[in-house]
């Protein structure tokens, strides 16, 4: 009896052992961050029309952030799934994590960045910007890493090392109110803030991004997705990444039509319209695209490096899951994004 017992309970532990795992089911909701910019137009122009639920089946709960290191601490924290963001904040994130929070899925947009002074500034070459105040939208964020690494190749020291330059951390809406008050003499910042500085402001661009960099492009935003909620919903990550190209396409396709949605939605979100013409030559110094540019965000990592945000030469060795955006690409008879 007691060697029949035993065999049953071989053969019962074994037929445990041998049955597949019970299948994950996909998530109910969607947690996605954004950011009220230009260069997140996808995700306002989804956000608005409810383009991104109706592909994913799911519904979907929107975040809204200033800038990219408050989206990877809302990551870091569990509180989203998946944000649209900007490539040093992912580098640091992804560093900080040792790669294990998330992975690059997708890119949005390319350019849209740039330096705005004041016409009164007294600025005209690079060589007057001793004893100016800068802003940008936050501390270690794109923008801050790429004036820092511009300004330290033009010879400045930053006021807190003993030079007369100040970077000073601003959200972009106090940039535009402190530029107007002539508080800061310039700010390198994203659209459709440069514009705004520029038209609500009376400020001049003094420096386009797109020209520091081969043929002008370099990721300004791309998607990163949970590796947690990946592997538990590969087939709804499929989903929205048809939707983003779709989205994508549809902006591009008619600018001036996507302007007054984008507008509509940064009305919702902030509580105020823009001017229609700042939407408008936003949208034209954005260059949206599905592709995440890995070049480019290689060379924001060795920028970071180079200006003291990562004290080691960053590894960034699988960040990017392409496999899914490829096989969406390949359905669709578009080209493939290559790392």
């Amino acid at each position: 009896m007691r060697a029949a017992f035993s065999r049953f309970t071989l053969l019962f532990a074994g037929a445990l052992a041998a049955a597949p795992a019970p299948v994950q089911a996909e998530a109910r909701v969607l947690r996605l961050g954004h950011f009220p910019n230009i260069t997140h137009a996808q995700a306002l122009y989804a956000r608005a029309g409810g383009q991104f639920e109706a592909a994913i089946g799911v519904p979907i709960e929107w975040t809204s952030f200033n800038a990219g290191p408050s989206a990877i601490e809302a990551m870091f924290a569990g509180a989203i799934d998946a944000t649209f963001v900007g490539p040093n904040p992912a580098i640091n994130g992804y560093i900080r994590s040792n790669g294990q929070e998330f992975v690059i899925v997708a890119g949005a947009a390319s350019g849209g960045a740039g330096l705005v002074l004041r016409q009164d500034a007294g600025i005209h070459t690079d060589q007057d910007f001793g004893g100016k105040i800068i802003a940008t939208p936050q501390l270690g964020n794109t923008q801050d890493v790429a004036a820092r690494v511009w300004f330290a190749a033009h010879g400045y020291k930053l006021r807190e090392k003993g030079g007369k330059l100040t970077l000073l951390a601003l959200a972009n809406p106090d940039q535009l109110t402190l530029f107007q008050k002539k508080e800061i003499d310039g700010a390198w910042t994203v659209e459709p803030w440069v514009s705004r500085l520029e038209l609500e402001g009376g400020g001049k661009l003094y420096l386009d991004e797109r020209t520091l960099w081969p043929d002008g492009k370099y990721v300004t935003t791309h998607l990163i997705v949970s590796r947690e909620f990946l592997a538990g919903n590969p087939r709804l990550v499929e989903k929205l990444l048809n939707a983003l190209i779709d989205v994508t396409q549809q902006i591009n396709a008619d600018k001036p039509a996507a302007a007054r949605i984008l507008n509509a939605e940064l009305k919702k979100e902030s509580g105020k319209a823009l001017p229609p013409a700042v939407v408008e030559r936003a949208l034209q110094r954005v260059d949206l695209t599905w592709d995440p540019l890995p070049a480019s965000l290689r060379k924001s990592a060795a920028a970071a490096h180079s200006v003291g945000f990562l004290r080691a030469p960053p590894d960034l060795r699988g960040i990017y899951s392409l496999q899914i955006l490829n096989a969406v690409l390949e359905a669709r008879h578009l080209p493939p994004v290559v790392e």
